[in-house]
């Protein structure tokens, strides 16, 4: 017969051993009873905790709702970025009432077997809709630290007393704009005209990617808040109207990259995974998991009907645009074959091939697609290897022929760029005038300038022929007693 004890009189896993571990040690010995009481009386507690704003309510609202509800949206006229946006409400009414949660409308929106919010996107879980509910049952109190201060939004743009870190540049395709990334925005510099830069403000802090669509009509954004969300913005370039925020993951996206009729975009993340969404709906339509560590970049081959990602793990991955399934990888698998992570990908402007860099700092170019079969140990895609720039590549950039393209690099104490010749490996251009970290670069489409930034936040512009610098500026306005300061450090 076999024996069994009834788990309603049976000590907890955790009490037994609470009770060992004070025997073993000579601590003062409790019962079982004793140890199971108290922990009855903590799990109590827990439940009576009262429920926080800012560190349990934001972060739900932030990740599934404020792509849509924010400054520089307002969807429905609706905010949800501030408990004062939520009490303002929008025009179905007021969002909260405090107290009250079977009167609030956000409830009633993110509640039910079939949600109304997010639109087009997974519900809620159960435990965010019940944490939100006992919140505005507690009185729906703003927690939010004093020295968060003032939103950032357009009507309330960052001020800037130093220059913000550049982790991304792109001239537009008819090189009149240099977009370049910025605290909460980006700002596009018109390269050949003496104006104040036009600002594209969202609610990601950080931008890590920025990308203009073959006709210069969109520009697409990689970026988010790290440990919060990751999020894809889509800008109308010419009303400097934000189309689409996608909220996707709970960190920062990298690497975004449009296909040839700038229908499609792509993008990689720190949650491994490698995305495509539609540019007129912002949908996500494909998604490649295949990849081990954060995806820093992404290109879609010539005929656009693959994908080419790099990451973190040391490798260069081939996907199929119409279903997502992973091909190849276009890199050696051998260990040791790459000394470092990939940290950026750019496909040939006529060919299909890429060029890839990352943390060895040494640009190679690639064929993408394998014509004989695969031996464990080979490097066959392999088709040219350049000379080390210091420390690690941060960025690299295609000329609009494809016959040149610049790199930049970080030592963590200093920087370097340079310029290639595709064809030629012995023939490069040196960058004068670089002394700290260069995190961004981009070739202007006549092929004649470059721009390189970095960690100092000054804007280089470079003479593509000869190496010499010809300008240089902030990446940001400043001003030297702001009413809101940010350090963009």
């Amino acid at each position: 017969m076999k024996h069994s004890l009834s788990t309603s009189t049976m000590p907890s896993v955790t009490c037994l051993f609470a009770v060992m571990l004070l025997t073993l040690t000579g601590l003062p010995f409790i019962t079982g009873s004793q140890a199971c009481a108290d922990e009855k009386t903590a799990e109590t507690a827990g439940e009576n905790r009262t429920v926080s704003y800012y560190r349990n309510v934001r972060p739900i609202l932030q990740r599934r709702c404020s792509g849509c509800h924010f400054a520089g949206k307002r969807e429905g006229k609706l905010s949800v970025v501030s408990v004062s946006d939520l009490q303002a409400g929008g025009e179905n009414g007021q969002a909260i009432v405090a107290g009250k949660p079977d009167e609030s409308l956000l409830v009633g929106y993110i509640s039910g077997d079939k949600p109304e919010m997010p639109l087009n996107a997974e519900p809620l879980k159960a435990e965010e809709v019940l944490t939100i509910r006992k919140w505005i049952e507690e009185g729906a109190a703003d927690d939010t630290p004093a020295s968060v201060g003032t939103q950032i939004s357009a009507e309330h743009p960052p001020v800037y007393t130093t220059p913000p870190v550049v982790t991304s540049m792109d001239y537009s395709p008819d090189g009149k704009w240099l977009a370049v990334s910025g605290y909460h925005e980006v700002l596009l510099h018109a390269i050949d005209q003496d104006l104040p830069p036009r600002r594209f403000i969202g609610r990601s802090a950080r931008i890590e990617s920025i990308s203009f669509s073959p006709d210069g009509s969109v520009l697409a954004v990689a970026g988010g808040s790290p440990s919060l969300f990751g999020e894809l913005q889509l800008w109308n370039v010419a009303e400097g109207k934000l189309l689409h925020s996608v909220t996707v993951s709970h960190d920062t996206l990298f690497g975004v990259a449009f296909n040839a009729a700038g229908t499609l975009v792509s993008f990689g993340g720190a949650d491994n995974s490698l995305r495509v969404a539609e540019v007129s709906s912002g949908k996500l339509v494909i998604r490649m998991d295949a990849h081990s560590d954060w995806v820093h970049g992404s290109t879609f081959s010539l005929a656009n009907d693959h994908l080419v990602s790099v990451s973190r793990d040391r490798s260069m991955k081939l996907t199929i645009v119409a279903n997502g399934q992973f091909v190849d990888n276009i890199t050696s698998i051998t260990p040791g074959a790459l000394k470092g992570g990939l940290v950026d990908v750019q496909r040939h402007p006529s060919r299909e091939e890429v060029l890839a860099a990352g943390a060895d700092g040494e640009p190679r170019l690639y064929r993408i697609f394998r014509v004989q079969a695969r031996v464990i140990g080979d490097d066959f895609n392999l088709i040219r290897s350049y000379s080390k720039l210091p420390g690690r590549i941060c960025d690299l950039d295609f000329s609009a022929s494809g016959n040149l393209f610049v790199c930049g690099s970080s030592t963590a104490v200093g920087g370097a760029a340079r310029i290639f010749h595709t064809e030629d490996a012995s023939k490069s251009i040196e960058l004068t005038g670089i002394t700290s970290p260069a995190f961004a670069v981009s070739f202007r489409s006549d092929e004649k300038q470059v721009a390189v930034s970095g960690f100092d936040g000054i804007v280089r512009l470079f003479n593509a022929e000869t190496g010499a610098p010809e300008k240089q500026f902030p990446a940001a306005p400043l001003v030297n007693v702001p009413a809101v300061a940010v350090s963009g450090q």
